[in-house]
């Protein structure tokens, strides 16, 4: 979020009100894919109230949820990786085979293979 043109846009008394994608999105699927990972702290709800502060807006209210992906098939991993481009960049069946196996066979001692997706809700104001 650019928050200072946020800022800039905003009358006084009013409210600018965000969705967004929270710090460790799909975390242990990238994980399972790619090897450990440290997530940017660009995501993080500390940055957003931080930046918005920073342009001078107060933050009224921050909700945040974290939502569960569970899936029951390697199918399901394909399907979502190949829907969700972003989340493993690159990815192919044929080039990711032995970590997709790696997964399938999670699945079939656990039942599913979850993974994490962030989410947090943010409301700031402009005041005057």
């Amino acid at each position: 979020t650019n928050w200072a043109e946020v800022a800039r846009v905003l009358a006084p008394g009013g409210s600018y009100l965000s969705q967004q994608i929270g710090q460790g999105q799909q975390w242990e699927l990238i994980d399972a894919m790619l090897g450990p990972h440290t997530p940017s702290p660009e995501r993080s709800t500390e940055t957003a109230v931080a930046r918005a502060t920073e342009a001078g807006l107060d933050v009224v209210d921050l909700r945040t949820e974290t939502l569960r992906s569970e899936f029951f098939d390697i199918g399901a991993v394909v399907y979502f990786l190949r829907k969700v481009l972003w989340t493993v960049p690159g990815f192919t069946v044929d080039g990711f085979r032995e970590r997709l196996r790696a997964v399938h066979e999670r699945i079939r001692a656990d039942g599913s293979f979850v993974s994490r997706a962030p989410r947090f809700l943010i409301e700031a104001r402009k005041t005057g």
